[in-house]
């Protein structure tokens, strides 16, 4: 945005110390003027005497008031530069800080040092802020690379089969379709995972009443089946837990813990248990699954995209994108909740949802 040029802010606050200074003295000389010489006897006729009169002031006092004035506005411009000067440094060192950064440099930091004042809390909001965005954008770094070589395999996998069936006539063409259609819906499933997971950072929904037990009901009666063919004992207990938000967007985050706890729940044979509640203003999912143990170090990895607790589970239903934790953290973010993750002594996940509670509206008669 292109503005007009005008004053520096350190040029209006010399300005002002001058300024002030000069009015202050001027106010001190007129109440000299007004308790003083009212009370001096007038002798304008010339008639000068040894004691002071009005006339003998006013042409002694006069011109020495107006020296004073101006040496005091000499004195208030230079002093007043100077104190601006060294009171607005903190603020050029971050507008120099700020221009860095418009420059595309995220790793400069003020680290202001001294006692807390306005300045040092903007400069500390300033590298606590530049902090987050270094963050966030390696982190979309990161994620772009990924996904950039998540969506190339697949294609990469068609344009071989392809190669291969242009070279090979005889090849059998019910295979190369079936290979095709897999590979081909692998690549929509991490599709729409990636836009879910832009939906959710933007949390853009309309908010509505949703009761996550319900959900997680749901969500089990959807994975019953896989639960079943890998021998998991899924049980779903607790009570209402009612929350604000999209019911769509709470409906996948169930959907995917639970997934993601029955997929990495090796050896086959375990248990996954889905818990709901109430608890003070919060209401509670918790979803924790027998398995192998993890190391406390990545845990806190999981959540971001790609990334996977264990070996990649390839099967024909529900099969992985390494999305599933990160599109939870997405929702549970979008929804103004939290997310903990926190392995198991005895091996396995539990992972806690806590989303603001809503009181519960009993339905019209």
């Amino acid at each position: 945005m292109r503005r007009r040029p005008g004053l520096s802010a350190r040029l209006k606050l010399t300005l002002s110390y001058a300024g002030f200074l000069l009015l202050s003295s001027a106010l001190l000389l007129a109440v000299v003027w007004v308790f003083l010489l009212r009370y001096v006897p007038d002798n304008s006729k010339g008639l000068l005497g040894i004691s002071p009169n009005r006339y003998l002031l006013l042409h002694t006092f006069v011109p020495a008031a107006a020296v004073a004035l101006a040496c005091l506005l000499v004195f208030g411009l230079l002093g007043g530069w100077i104190l601006a000067g060294r009171m607005l440094a903190p603020l050029t060192r971050i507008t120099d800080a700020a221009r860095m950064v418009g420059n595309g440099s995220l790793s400069h930091r003020i680290r202001m040092k001294g006692r807390r004042d306005e300045f040092r809390e903007l400069s500390d909001a300033f590298d606590s802020m530049l902090d987050q965005i270094e963050s966030h954008v390696a982190q979309q770094q990161r994620f772009a690379a990924n996904a950039s070589h998540e969506l190339r395999t697949p294609l990469a996998v068609s344009r071989t089969l392809l190669d291969v069936a242009r070279k090979d006539p005889t090849r059998e063409r019910d295979e190369l379709v079936e290979r095709l259609h897999a590979v081909n819906t692998r690549a929509i499933d991490l599709t729409e995972a990636l836009l879910l997971l832009s939906r959710g950072d933007r949390g853009t929904f309309i908010p509505a009443s949703v009761d996550l037990s319900l959900l997680a009901e749901e969500a089990a009666e959807t994975l019953l089946p896989l639960a079943e063919r890998r021998r998991i004992t899924l049980d779903v207990t607790g009570g209402a837990a009612h929350t604000s938000g999209s019911a769509e967007l709470l409906l996948r985050m169930v959907t995917n813990l639970v997934q993601n706890a029955i997929v990495h729940n090796i050896p086959a044979g375990g248990t996954v248990t889905v818990h709901t509640e109430a608890d003070d203003d919060a209401s509670v999912l918790r979803v924790e699954n027998s398995g192998s143990r993890l190391p406390p170090d990545l845990v806190p990895t999981l959540t971001e995209p790609f990334q996977r607790g264990t070996s990649r589970v390839r099967t024909d239903e529900h099969a992985g994108v390494g999305l599933g934790l990160a599109i939870v953290d997405s929702i549970v973010r979008a929804h103004a909740g939290t997310l903990d993750l926190a392995p198991r002594p005895a091996g396995g996940l539990l992972v806690t949802v806590r989303l603001p509670g809503t009181p519960h509206a009993a339905p019209p008669r």
